[in-house]
């Protein structure tokens, strides 16, 4: 929030030192003590110069159609004439001079200039009349819009020529921006922050004070109604009636408040509401008694199909059952605690109004700032939650200040829709307990002067506090609250500094974690990249890849998601690598390995936590490898077998073995001719292949290919500890083997058969020759390999290997009825 150090001053009877330096060591000691200091700015930053004139005649430019010839009166009998092209100079005007040698802030560029004599056309113009744009107010907090022209002050707001006009606007008033988290909704306000910055600096804090004078003769119930559908709605709900208004401008120190703080002066009626809702964190809303379609306002839940055009001019489609709105007969007429409309708005030609002050579940507000992306500063009150020891107290505030305001009349009474009496927690707890959280020695007197100056009421008996809560402070629940609040006024500082004391244990990861460790080494080792997708993605891309059994689950979907493309909880890895491609691939960066190592969400049991299961993913587009001369030699696009031999590195290093690549078409999303899903015996692994080319069109992608394990599966099957063995120092024996199949038989068929006939011995098989010929019976082909046979311990006999290699061809010949040529 932004906090007007000058506007503060006026609750606290020490006043603060507003000079640069000072305020620079105000905000330090917030930031010690509260909360972080986002800024300390001023609106007028570098500029000056400016000075309040006032205009005694004006006169067409005799060359130009456009621009006017003003004779200023800049105080102290000083008179300057400028040019200019502001529409709505006229004579009798208070405006804004800059002149010769000021310095203001260029509208466009956001530099400072310095403003020269000029020659417009023949005639001499000594500085410049601004609008406040031109001085650094932006769009959002200028009264008026740009093409309106230059700043006209109100003949009532008491300026005179001559006049410092940065001073006059309250350019000069520090504004100190904090951030501010959660819990801390009390600082959302004036008289919060005050109670702060008093309790900090053991200030004494004075409350807004104000007098409501009442039409006697006319009840606010017999001009409007209120009507709560649904008590879990609101807790608390009033209305308050102001007559014979005139709505104008309002006067210059409250714009200075508003503007100062952030927000846009409207009008008189509009502007009481901003500022009581900065003075008390309290939001009111206003409407046009005669604009109502009847008599009474219902607050009640969005019915199906209705709409509401808010005052940021959007058409809303209202969600049913799930958005308060405040109706009136039957009409939507305000998003309720979030936004009003337009239907019912004040403007120039309202006389009565009708204010409102509630307490609007906190809830239910959020879902609707988010549902409609419409975080007004109302509703971020609301969210937080808001003092209820003062929502009819500040309506009354209201009602006198927007009557006093606009010469209007305020009838008797409140209108009473909901109040619920307010029970203030009480929180009990012990010097004693205190100091042991601290580890400091304070006496009893020292944290009772703690609890006066934050204004908390208390009963003690002995060395037991029992805290009365006030309304304003809904972020002290449990005595922890309190210890904090103690340790921050008593200063972190002062907190005595220790050793941690204990027994000390030797850190360690768990096997579960140094094998998802491993995992992203060895791919990384392997030349792919580690990417980080989002988890949240769109129901399409969530369920590309899904596997059989989990087609039919439900998607874990948000309820309140942030974006339209971040809705849904990913079931798999590969969908967010493909973005990560085509990122690339649109920034002309064509070859891209990438892995992830992550979490996918499964929604088994729908209304219950997710399942959630670690993936290992990765993708392969474009050439692997390079040369900086001979690329037409050794430039060679990625293809299955280059993410095969990654895949079966990772799985040998990762301690699986024996496993069996087996084609598939049951992916949609994947190649049917080039797909295989990983086996290590019967516990399925995972997938790798070509990713469809329709799905490549459509992101117009080239050829990629991709693989997605689940680690879970993986981490049960292999080995507890991968175990490394000095190379045998005994020579090896290879034999040859060519053999005629059937065309439909697999290599991995072939080899499968090989390793279970063959004994302990052989340590490698590898095809190295494949032949479809005419040479051939019909619908054989021929597979040759090299078996290698080695034993780490003692030097192989023929005979051993002979007897080995007749046992795999006679079960080749049996179980695949393999002929040996």
């Amino acid at each position: 929030m932004k906090v007007n150090m000058t506007w503060l001053n006026t609750y606290l009877d020490n006043q603060l030192d507003l000079a640069g330096e000072a305020v620079q060591d105000l905000a330090e000691t917030i930031e010690r003590n509260s909360v972080e200091v986002d800024s300390v700015s001023t609106l007028a930053g570098q500029q000056d110069g400016l000075v309040v004139a006032q205009v005694e005649s004006t006169q067409g430019h005799p060359d130009s159609d456009h621009l006017t010839i003003a004779q200023l009166d800049i105080g102290n009998g000083q008179k300057v004439q400028i040019v200019t092209g502001a529409p709505n100079i006229a004579t009798g005007q208070l405006v804004i001079l800059a002149q010769v040698g000021a310095h203001i802030i260029d509208r466009e560029s956001g530099d400072l200039v310095e403003i020269k004599a000029v020659n417009l056309r023949g005639q001499q113009s000594a500085g410049m009349v601004v609008a406040l744009q031109e001085i650094g107010f932006t769009n959002q907090i200028a009264p008026k819009d740009f093409e309106a022209g230059i700043y006209v002050f109100d003949p009532k707001s008491g300026v005179q020529p001559g006049d410092d006009a940065l001073e006059k606007l309250g350019m000069y008033e520090p504004v100190i921006d904090t951030d501010l988290t959660p819990n801390r909704a009390d600082l959302l306000s004036m008289v919060g922050s005050a109670y702060e910055l008093g309790a900090i600096l053991d200030f004494k804090t004075t409350l807004p004070s104000f007098k409501l004078t009442e039409q006697a003769d006319i009840q606010a119930n017999d001009l409007v109604g209120a009507q709560i559908d649904e008590d879990d709605l609101l807790s608390d709900y009033g209305l308050r009636v102001v007559t014979d208004l005139q709505v104008g401008d309002s006067p210059l120190w409250l714009q200075r408040c508003l503007w100062n703080a952030g927000i846009r002066p409207i009008n008189n009626v509009v502007d009481t509401t901003n500022y009581l809702m900065l003075l008390y964190g309290q939001p009111l809303h206003a409407y046009d008694l005669d604009k109502l379609p009847d008599q009474k306002l219902t607050v009640r839940l969005a019915k199906e199909g209705e709409k509401l055009t808010t005052l940021d001019q959007e058409n809303r489609d209202l969600r049913p059952g799930q958005d308060i709105v405040i109706a009136s007969a039957g009409q939507p007429l305000m998003l309720a605690g979030v936004m009003g409309g337009t239907a019912a708005e004040v403007d120039e030609n309202t006389h009565r109004i009708v204010l409102e002050s509630a307490r609007f579940n906190p809830t239910l507000i959020r879902a609707t700032a988010r549902r409609h992306n419409l975080h007004s500063q109302a509703a971020s009150r609301f969210e937080r939650g808001i003092n209820p020891d003062q929502i009819f107290t500040v309506l009354d505030h209201a009602a006198s200040l927007a009557a006093e305001l606009g010469q209007g009349q305020v009838t008797a009474d409140q209108v009473i829709g909901a109040k619920t009496p307010y029970q203030a927690p009480e929180i009990s707890i012990t010097t004693q307990r205190i100091n042991q959280i601290l580890g400091t020695d304070l006496a009893t007197k020292t944290v009772a002067s703690i609890f006066d100056r934050l204004n908390l009421p208390y009963k003690l008996d002995q060395d037991q506090f029992v805290v009365k809560v006030p309304g304003r402070r809904t972020d002290l629940r449990i005595p922890a609250d309190l210890i904090e609040e103690v340790a921050r006024l008593n200063g972190y500082d002062n907190l005595p500094a220790t050793l941690l004391t204990g027994e000390t244990t030797p850190g360690q990861l768990t096997h579960r974690q140094r094998q998802i460790r491993a995992s992203r080494h060895i791919m990384e080792s392997l030349g792919l990249n580690q990417a980080i997708s989002y988890a949240l993605t769109t129901p399409e891309k969530a369920s590309r890849f899904a596997e059989e059994d989990e087609k039919g689950q439900d998607l874990l979907t948000l309820d309140y998601p942030m974006s339209s493309d971040r809705t849904t909880a990913r079931q798999n890895l590969l969908s967010g690598l493909l973005d990560d491609v085509a990122y690339n691939v649109a920034r002309s960066v064509t070859d891209v390995a990438l892995y992830e190592q992550g979490r996918i969400f499964l929604n088994e049991q729908p209304g219950k936590q997710p399942l959630e299961l670690e993936h290992l993913a990765g993708v392969l587009t474009g050439s692997l490898q390079h040369s900086t001369w001979q690329d037409q030699k050794n430039e060679k696009a990625v293809d299955f077998y280059d993410l095969k031999g990654i895949v079966s590195t990772y799985l040998t290093e990762i301690g699986v073995e024996n496993v069996a690549f087996r084609a598939t078409d049951r992916l949609a999303a994947m190649h049917p001719g080039q797909t295989a899903d990983l086996y290590q015996g019967d516990t399925y692994l995972g997938f790798i292949g070509q990713i469809h080319p329709r799905i490549l069109q459509e992101a117009k992608l080239p050829t990629v290919f991709g693989f997605e394990l689940n680690l879970e599966a993986i981490m049960q099957v292999a080995q507890g500890q991968v175990d490394y063995q000095p190379i045998s120092r005994f020579p090896k024996i290879t034999r040859d083997l060519a053999l005629l199949v059937d065309e439909q038989i697999s290599n991995q068929a072939v080899e499968d058969v090989i390793t279970h006939a063959a004994g302990p011995c052989l340590v490698n098989t590898t095809v190295f020759d494949v032949y479809t010929g005419d040479s051939l019976p019909a619908g054989k082909k021929s597979l040759a390999y090299e078996l290698t046979y080695q034993d780490r311990e003692t030097t192989l006999k023929e005979s051993t290997v002979n007897e080995d290699f007749d046992r795999v061809i006679k079960a080749l010949e049996k179980q695949l009825q393999a002929t040996v040529r």
